[in-house]
């Protein structure tokens, strides 16, 4: 694997909003890592997967709503934790629950995970990630089949297998994902996870007591179906990805598809439900 890689550096304005929804338009290509800056973001490419026409099908560059601005530079060798010890923070939910990196200090938290980071996924992945843990913190997934589906790091399956759920299923289209998965699974000693490359097209004849869904609004809305195909009766789905003005939206394909609102949780206009079957 080449060590040399393409680093662009954007200024955009307004700069959350905007930081999100680049990452998730510049994921969908060879860019395979993020960090956050005070002005925007930093993505990286692999040079052998560089080409000068990478960014043509990115729509928010030519979006009236945000100002974008971008740099740059041939990078020798990027070293990730240098680059994550300057921009990750430890997750900290509740008391309860730690997200750490191995150069943070150890907490007496109840469910301490350990991530070994090489890759950011902007101020979104923290705010969804910390509703989605609040809401497993509060559910009993003791002896619950779950599936974490766009696992990402498998922050979540991880937590639920420490709250006694299994078996886990946890699926990421992402190459990247699915390997780091695996590594994190085995880095906090998870015996019940087992991670698949792929999206909801690998749910076919499956069931499950808990279904995890962090992911975007449309994948929800495309993938709602498949998730409540799945669903066990009495079971329970978590889901997150998405801000407050897609509430209605995705609630009315949730209850729809016969599925009851619990609860939610929001923080900083990021949203997550809760449904029962």
């Amino acid at each position: 694997m080449s060590n040399i890689y393409i680093g662009y550096h954007f200024t955009i304005e307004p700069k959350e909003l905007g930081s999100e929804i680049l990452i998730a338009e510049l994921g969908e290509t060879a860019f395979e890592s993020f960090t956050e800056t005070e002005t925007g973001i930093s993505g990286f490419v692999q040079k052998e997967l560089w080409d000068e026409q990478i960014l043509e099908d990115i729509q928010i560059l030519q979006s009236a709503e945000f100002k974008i601005e971008y740099t740059f530079e041939e990078i020798e060798q990027v070293n990730w934790n240098e680059e994550w010890e300057k921009n990750f923070e430890p997750i900290d939910v509740d008391g309860k629950c730690h997200v750490r990196a191995p150069f943070h200090p150890k907490t007496e938290a109840e469910f301490d995970i350990l991530i070994e980071p090489k890759m950011s996924f902007g101020t979104g992945h923290h705010e969804t990630t910390h509703m989605m843990i609040q809401h497993l913190l509060e559910t009993d997934v003791t002896g619950k089949k779950t599936l974490d589906m766009g696992c990402g790091t498998a922050i979540l399956a991880i937590l639920a297998e420490m709250k006694g759920a299994q078996p886990i299923d946890a699926i990421d289209i992402d190459n990247w994902c699915y390997l780091n998965s695996i590594e994190n699974g085995e880095r906090n000693n998870c015996k019940h996870i087992t991670v698949c490359e792929g999206d909801a097209s690998l749910l076919i004849n499956q069931k499950y007591d808990l279904i995890i869904a962090n992911i975007n609004r449309n994948i929800l809305l495309n993938d709602m179906q498949s998730y409540v195909n799945c669903l066990n009766a009495g079971g329970t789905l978590l889901l997150s990805g998405f801000y407050e003005d897609d509430i209605t939206a995705i609630d009315a394909c949730c209850t729809e598809k016969g599925l009851t609102y619990v609860k939610k949780f929001v923080r900083n206009n990021w949203t997550s439900l809760k449904y029962v079957n």
